[in-house]
């Protein structure tokens, strides 16, 4: 059977796939249009898997919220490019997860793989289709739930790239918001000194005294200085050891005693964050390509 320029565009339009593709899948399915896009789909799960080993590393986060604002969830998925971060598919399908996570509670990222989206397909199903589509490797990277009874909860996002969720038990919704905007600001490691993991203590302990003994001072003072910056190094990891963002005078600890408020969870994600990118070199690239070809 012919394949004709209109069926191309057709299947172009349906599936979003380049030109070539569409007029291979045509050409394998005899013309047979419905035969076509499920050549694509299976051949997409292929190349989704091909794309899975690439560096992803922009992306965007995404907050869903019960109008009740008693249950909320963030998202964190990533592509390849930030130019990619910024198209309306992409975009459209990160919201719909962040909502998908919200109403259904997944307790994993394989059980949120197989759970249905609107238009019945699962998150997976869908996530292959657009890396089909974008031609970029796409992953749902992390996600949390919160819920908060008796209490207020925020969430605050700072373009596509951060996002944090807080829940308070006392306060207000106004100074919810405030602490949301100051863990994006400030990124606090964790609540409070008994929140510091072990490891992390320990090591920056490690770091200061090494920095201290070489001031040559007797053991007696060196340890009294680590001490010293230990207690400054958690007001500084800490959220409610931290300067308030709104007011440095100020804790946000102190901040919240004098409303009557404690957090009692939150959380922060940042696109990318611990991700290894791959420096590209692109003068070695040439030169190493002038090389081959001598």
């Amino acid at each position: 059977m012919q394949i004709t320029a209109a069926m191309v565009k057709e299947l172009r339009e349906r599936t979003g796939a380049g030109m070539m593709e569409c007029k291979k899948a045509l050409g394998e399915a005899n013309g047979d249009m419905e035969a076509a896009i499920e050549i694509m789909r299976k051949s997409g799960a292929a190349k989704a898997v091909k794309k899975a080993g690439r560096v992803a590393a922009e992306g965007k986060i995404a907050v869903a919220m019960n109008d009740a604002g008693t249950e909320a969830a963030i998202v964190e998925v990533n592509c390849e490019t930030d130019f990619v971060a910024k198209d309306d598919n992409f975009v459209a399908f990160v919201d719909e997860v962040a909502d998908c996570i919200l109403n259904n509670a997944p307790t994993n990222i394989d059980s949120l793989n197989g759970t249905a989206l609107k238009d019945r397909k699962s998150v997976e199903e869908v996530r292959q289709e657009l890396v089909v589509k974008i031609g970029e490797n796409i992953q749902i990277r992390r996600f949390a739930q919160m819920n908060v009874e008796g209490g207020v909860m925020a969430s605050y996002l700072h373009g596509t790239r951060i996002g944090v969720l807080v829940a308070l038990k006392g306060g207000n919704e106004e100074l919810a918001r405030d602490v949301a905007m100051h863990i994006a600001a400030s990124r606090p490691v964790c609540l409070d000194e008994s929140g510091v993991p072990a490891e992390l203590l320990d090591k920056e302990r490690d770091i200061i005294r090494a920095q201290a003994e070489e001031s040559g001072k007797p053991a007696e003072i060196v340890e009294k200085m680590v001490e010293g910056r230990i207690k400054k190094y958690l007001a500084e990891i800490t959220l409610v050891g931290q300067p308030f963002v709104k007011d440095p005078d100020t804790t946000v600890g102190k901040l919240l005693a004098g409303a009557g408020a404690e957090v009692v969870d939150f959380v922060r994600y940042e696109v990318g964050e611990g991700i290894e990118k791959k420096q590209e070199d692109f003068a070695a690239e040439v030169m190493a390509q002038a090389k081959g070809s001598q």
